[in-house]
């Protein structure tokens, strides 16, 4: 690889992309990217669609429970076991700018393990999200995880750089400390461009948020006559704290004296007096390890081990714990949340507490005559749900005997030739690898309104579910039962 200057800022992006193909983009990020922000733009499937996208991820699940139990939303009460009721506590929009900044942080970390360089702007990166996070509670502003994403996303072109062009950065580095320039002209001088520059067309790239590319520049601390608009606050707040961070990072001796000076420049600007912002960036300093959202960068390699832990039977070890904390939460929401919203939180408490490869929520419709899968977690689902139908009239099989009966069934060889004739065909040729199934009727009304169905693709070993595990099962049909009568009553049909 060359190392000499490209001062040409056409050519510099040309190489940085050339780069990235060479060695990889960020593994799934470009695609992550578009399901967090359909979520964010989605309309009546919003929430779904943003658990179904956190609950992909298991480090990005344990984050978000950990945001939504901590202080920040203590009013909520801290005891939130799911992320679909984490979603509902937080936002929508909030869950998506702290997915969006994660993935990229964790992505780029896990691409870059070698790089100290690389390895160093992520530590800062993720102190400047501390840092906003603490600023915007001081300020009492809104969308603190906007700020926060967006801090931790205004060093990407330096990330970018170092991890991408570590020929140019080395040059960089070089002339500063050789000729005495500072960061910003000798980046100018080797690259063509700033480092900001190279960030916003990144992420225009990738197709991040406008708000968010829009903060991702430079702001110099000025006077202000009148309130910033959000933009240009997003700006101040990721400079600001960017800047911070890298004093922080870069200075092993840094004076209080060198953040103060930081702090108050930029006060004005964002509305809050110097000594408040100082003791903003103090308390972020002193917090970072121990934050309930960030670990540090060497951590988030590391899976966390906790309630999922699997045993060999697929179900989680601590399967009754999860399916009653789940049930937990659908109830004490069980008032305010939507029909929709309580089956998005019953989904996810049986996919999580069963440890099931695929969990599918089925509906009847009375005018069609038929049983349709309307939403989904686990590997491919949405591309199998349209295939998942099957007609009300009653057939001797495993989901109309479920269905009949209003009783929980367990199928532990699905696999056994003698217990064909009781599954049908569409699904078979739908679902070709399940060894066992499980299929909790909803019957409102002494009528039979759909299901829920899970499946292992593993063999369940024991009884299949134990007495402890159908207690709580049982109880989360109860709340969908209940939910789904008060729609009828409304003359408003569940349709998912």
């Amino acid at each position: 690889m060359s190392t000499m200057p490209v001062r040409n800022p056409q050519k510099t992006l040309e190489l940085l992309w050339k780069r990235v193909r060479q060695r990889g983009d960020l593994p799934g990020f470009a695609n992550v990217v578009s399901a967090i922000m359909s979520a964010i733009r989605g309309e009546d499937d919003r929430e779904f669609n943003m658990t179904k996208t956190v609950l992909s991820d298991p480090a990005l699940t344990q984050k978000v429970l950990r945001l939504a139990n901590s202080a920040m939303y203590s009013v909520f009460g801290q005891d939130i076991n799911t992320v679909s009721k984490a979603v509902l506590i937080v936002g929508t929009e909030s869950i998506g700018h702290l997915a969006l900044g994660s993935k990229l942080i964790d992505g780029l970390a896990r691409a870059s393990a070698g790089s100290t360089s690389t390895h160093n702007e992520m530590e800062k990166a993720v102190l400047a999200g501390h840092i906003a996070r603490q600023v915007s509670c001081a300020a009492s502003a809104r969308d603190a995880e906007e700020a926060v994403v967006c801090s931790m996303l205004h060093g990407l072109g330096r990330m970018m750089v170092t991890f991408y062009l570590p020929d140019h950065w080395s040059l960089v580095q070089a002339r500063c400390a050789e000729q005495g320039v500072d960061e910003a002209q000798a980046t100018l001088d080797t690259l063509g461009l700033g480092l900001d520059e190279v960030g916003r067309w990144v992420a225009q790239k990738w197709g991040l948020p406008t708000a968010l590319i829009n903060s991702m520049r430079d702001v110099l601390p000025q006077t202000v006559g009148e309130p910033l608009d959000h933009a240009g606050w997003l700006g101040a707040v990721s400079t600001m704290s960017s800047r911070c961070a890298r004093v922080l990072c870069d200075e092993a001796d840094a004076s209080p004296g060198e953040l103060a000076d930081i702090a108050n420049s930029y006060a004005d600007m964002l509305g809050m007096d110097g000594s408040e912002m100082f003791a903003a960036v103090q308390a972020a300093r002193e917090s970072a390890a121990q934050d309930a959202l960030f670990v540090s960068v060497a951590k988030s390699l590391k899976p966390e081990k906790g309630l999922l832990t699997t045993a060999p039977s697929g179900k989680p070890v601590h399967a009754v714990r999860i399916l009653t904390r789940g049930v937990a939460d659908m109830r004490g929401v069980s008032n305010s949340a939507t029909a929709y919203q309580l089956m998005t939180m019953a989904l996810e408490t049986v996919y999580q507490g069963l440890g099931l490869s695929r969990a599918i929520v089925f509906l009847r419709n009375g005018n069609e005559g038929k049983y349709f899968a309307r939403m989904g977690f686990g590997e491919k689902v949405q591309e199998l749900i349209p295939r998942l139908v099957f007609g009300e009239a009653y057939q001797p099989d495993v989901f109309h005997a479920g269905l009949a009966n209003d009783r929980i069934i367990v199928v532990k060889d699905a696999k056994d030739p003698a217990f064909a004739s009781k599954l049908p065909r569409w699904w078979r040729d739908a679902l070709p690898t399940v060894h066992s199934l499980v299929v909790l009727p909803l019957t409102a009304n002494r009528h039979p309104a759909g299901f829920i169905y899970g499946d292992w693709d593993m063999p369940l070993s024991g009884t299949g579910l134990d007495a402890a595990e159908l207690l709580p099962l049982n109880a989360l049909r109860a709340l969908m039962v209940q939910a789904i009568e008060q729609r009828c009553q409304q003359n408003s049909p569940l349709i998912i």
